[in-house]
């Protein structure tokens, strides 16, 4: 199972580490993972805990409040 949003399909995303010194600034590679949260949603009324990154998460408690 890929560790993505249940609601966006947010997932992990290739980068570059910054260098701060040197001529070439050599480019290490690193990967930028959502931040993922369990939330229990509903889906077909079935009340399920999902993987939600907090922008989805944040976006849904404000329309219930």
């Amino acid at each position: 199972m890929a560790r993505a949003c249940a609601i966006c399909g947010k997932v992990s995303m290739g980068g570059f580490n910054p260098q701060s010194s040197g001529m070439n600034r050599v480019r290490a590679h690193r990967r930028y993972h959502p931040n993922l949260q369990p939330l229990d949603i509903s889906r077909q009324g079935k009340p399920t805990r999902e993987l939600v990154c907090t922008r989805c998460r944040r976006t849904l408690m404000r329309t219930k409040a």
